[in-house]
């Protein structure tokens, strides 16, 4: 089992939280069968949550937050616990460790307020070697998944692993393709990606080189154009091509040469259902239609890219809403975890199409945008709807 500190991005994220002595890296240590987070007996020996990872059966590479307890008081305390909660917007899993002393008014505000962030919770009562819950503990944790272990004996750890395989959100376990699943072999695909100048010489971006390679394994055949050798390709084909798929930057020049019997879609739409949830996304560019002056949109970055000029993707997307509206908006943006306090104060919320981001990572954005009651969608669909062409865009991924 590897252990090792991890990036911000990475599969399934489990965060084991509750107060000061709770238990919490002891528990961590005994599922990894290994010392890999400090003990102490003091109270408040994690001072900041710290990423482990660790390989789970049936997921893979996981990763354990240890993190300050979160009835550490005083300026220091109040700064650690803010950098908790930082971590537990990113979590699938949260762990509510219990001590001996059981449900107290601590631990059930603590599970409120996962619950209010919509994190499946598994309450794990530790220290089974020196008491067991009582039955007012036991129904304090009603409705959710409940287990009895100790960290020291190591007893029920198992059992614990058990409770997290069946915890886990079943979408982040899905593994859906990009559009092998409705091309077969033989069948011709267009790539039109658009020659990007952020994109060195000589590469493809990384959105692109997915997709392609996911056309190659469907044993279909790839050619990939760029948008100005387009009209040539088409007409060099003896049959349509199956598909169409083109940067959203370049979509309302590349859906005026493509035949409108032919299929065309954008790598970043196809992105959207591979790494998101794509009936929610289409969902959220319909509230483009009923923003009024005022509004607050928030465009959220989840990669961090260097800018050459000030033309970038928000700017533009900003300037062909504010167009297709009509309406004076207020437009912010936020990149990676660092998203604002106030999100319930936005009428939108519009993602990039997170090419560096894992899925996971994206349907935890897209779940916290909800919880504020937050529609959201992302920059290729926005720009496909103030386009016009949104419907002809997602009629190859329904069809």
């Amino acid at each position: 089992m590897n252990i090792s500190a991890i990036p911000n991005e990475t599969g399934l994220i489990i965060t084991l939280t509750g107060r000061r002595n709770a238990g919490k890296s002891s528990l961590i240590n005994a599922l990894t069968d290994q010392e890999v987070a400090i003990v102490s007996a003091h109270p408040g020996t994690t001072t900041a949550p710290a990423g482990l990872q660790y390989e789970l059966f049936p997921f893979g590479s996981v990763t354990l937050f240890d993190t300050a307890g979160l009835d550490d008081y005083g300026t220091d305390g109040l700064q650690r616990m803010a950098a908790t909660r930082k971590v537990l917007r990113r979590t699938d899993i949260g762990i509510l460790v219990v001590t001996e002393h059981g449900m107290q008014q601590e631990e059930k505000r603590l599970l409120t307020e996962l619950s209010e962030m919509d994190i499946p919770v598994i309450v794990v009562f530790n220290k089974s070697d020196l008491t067991t819950p009582s039955q007012a503990d036991l129904e304090a944790c009603s409705g959710h998944s409940i287990v009895t272990v100790s960290a020291t004996t190591g007893e029920n750890i198992d059992e614990l692993k058990r409770f997290i395989t069946a915890t886990a959100p079943k979408e982040l376990i899905e593994k859906p393709k990009l559009v092998s699943d409705f091309i077969t072999p033989a069948q011709a695909v267009l790539l039109v990606p658009h020659s990007d100048s952020a994109v060195p010489k000589g590469r493809l971006a990384q959105s692109h080189m997915q997709v392609l390679r996911d056309v190659l394994d469907a044993d279909a055949l790839a050619t990939v154009v760029k948008e100005t050798e387009l009209y040539a390709a088409l007409t060099m084909l003896k049959k349509d091509p199956v598909l169409v798929i083109t940067d959203s930057e370049i979509l309302h020049e590349i859906a005026a040469i493509v035949p409108k019997h032919v299929p065309l879609t954008t790598f970043s739409t196809v992105f959207a259902r591979y790494k998101g949830n794509l009936a929610k996304l289409l969902q959220g560019a319909s509230t483009i239609d009923e923003l009024q002056d005022g509004d607050k949109v928030l465009m959220h970055e989840c990669c961090p890219h260097h800018t050459l000029d000030n033309n970038t993707d928000h700017e533009k997307i900003a300037d062909w809403i504010t167009q297709y509206t009509g309406k004076k908006l207020s437009f912010d943006i936020a990149s990676e975890d660092d998203l604002p306090e106030n999100i319930k104060d936005y009428s939108l919320a519009i993602v990039c199409g997170g090419c560096k981001s894992s899925r996971t990572a994206m349907l935890r954005r897209m779940r916290e945008f909800a919880v504020h009651d937050v529609p959201t969608t992302n920059y290729g669909i926005a720009i496909s709807k103030v386009q016009g062409v949104l419907e002809r865009v997602i009629q190859p991924l329904y069809a």
